[in-house]
């Protein structure tokens, strides 16, 4: 196919800080127009709570991640909040079936830091753990604190505070990114000696994993309660609404191991957080179009996330056509395609098939291409 080889020899920019980015203006809360946003994001959730109730059929996000709240600026509640404000502003003038939400914390490592770990914060960068223990057997004896008594679960639950002091509960709010227990594996041991276990010692494998989702459970609820009826689901990294259910789970280990391991080790616990918010919601970076089967097993699934073009993921799935046993399951599919019209109506041409029920997630830069997107998708997906 022609246009195939064209779009798939844009490669991701090494040179961009955030290829998923879109730079905005900060506003401060004074100055943001609440009924207005409001107003908007009523409207568009009308359109999410129909989305929600058919069997198939497709919805346009255009996502207003802002870069510096991902990395360094996640540590200053007041900036990160004005900056996005501004995306939230910003993202009216585009044209999309679903609102964007405020996300007040992101950082890995959340649940890590229950074991005794604490935040380094490199100038200019996101802030990162280090791993702590030598084995499992010194993970599993030890006695891990709440999260919402260590330093970055306080800072967390004092930025949702402020968030919803500011906003006065106006606008969608998600709940942090805690990770997979399989995820959250990589702040405590080292990998390598990590997958020896999981061939070794398996049942200790799984109850670490489980006083992991004991943990994240627990947080999820302090969070819950300060956010309340303003949570946007499934949450981070996914197209989100105040209309749908389900948690959104970043599960990139989920590749590093082979299907069969994922279904019995990994995806039982992805279901013991995921499911008192009404589901999974699965995410992983890369190509996993192989673990599909896996994935499409996991009980309460609601939606799940990839890559659908190199300049969104260095390690975006050329298998499009794998995603089509998403069709006529009823589980969402949120697509994320960074780049220009050409890509977005190659991608979508061959991840839509009938009966499927996706997310089209785009980057456009201006909202005059944004618009010509939502048509030619819109068309598509007939």
């Amino acid at each position: 196919m022609e246009g195939k080889g064209e779009v798939m020899a844009k490669k991701f920019d090494t040179q961009l800080a955030d290829a998923q980015s879109t730079q905005v203006l900060p506003v401060k809360p004074e100055n943001f127009d609440f009924e207005k946003y409001e107003e908007y994001a009523a409207e568009l959730n009308q359109t999410c709570a129909s989305f929600r109730e058919q069997k198939s059929g497709v919805a346009v996000y255009r996502r207003m991640r802002v870069g510096e709240c991902f990395s360094f600026g996640c540590r200053d509640m007041k900036r990160s909040l004005e900056l996005q404000l501004g995306a939230l502003e910003k993202s009216m003038i585009f044209k999309a079936d679903v609102p964007n939400f405020l996300e007040p914390w992101y950082g890995i490592g959340t649940v890590a830091s229950a074991f005794g770990g604490d935040y380094i914060w490199p100038e200019g960068n996101a802030p990162a753990l280090k791993t702590r223990f030598s084995s499992l057997d010194e993970v599993l004896i030890y006695e891990p604190q709440e999260i919402a008594t260590t330093n970055i679960g306080r800072h967390t639950l004092n930025m949702i505070e402020y968030f919803m002091d500011q906003t006065k509960g106006c606008l969608p709010v998600s709940l942090t990114d805690t990770q997979s227990p399989l995820n959250m594996i990589g702040h405590l041991l080292l990998l390598d000696q990590f997958f020896m276990d999981i061939l070794m010692e398996p049942e200790k494998v799984k109850q670490l994993f489980d006083k992991l989702s004991d943990l994240s459970n627990r947080f999820n609820r302090e969070q819950i309660k300060l956010i309340g009826s303003a949570l946007a689901s499934p949450g981070h990294g996914f197209a989100s609404s105040t209309k749908w259910s389900g948690l959104g789970m970043s599960d990139d280990n989920a590749i590093m191991i082979s299907p069969e391991q994922y279904s019995e080790l990994a995806a039982p616990y992805v279901e013991k957080i995921c499911m008192p918010l009404g589901g999974p919601a699965f995410h992983s970076c890369g190509d996993w179009s192989g673990w599909i089967d896996s994935v499409l097993k996991m009980k309460g699934l609601k939606m799940t996330d990839a890559a659908f073009s190199p300049q969104t993921d260095p390690g975006a799935t050329n298998n499009l056509e794998a995603y089509h046993r998403f069709a006529k399951t009823g589980i969402v599919l949120n697509a994320r395609i960074v780049g220009d019209l050409e890509t977005i109506k190659e991608q979508v041409s061959r991840l839509w098939t009938p009966g499927m029920k996706i997310v089209i997630v785009t980057y456009c830069e201006t909202p005059e291409e944004q618009t010509k997107a939502y048509h030619i998708i819109k068309e598509i997906c007939q």
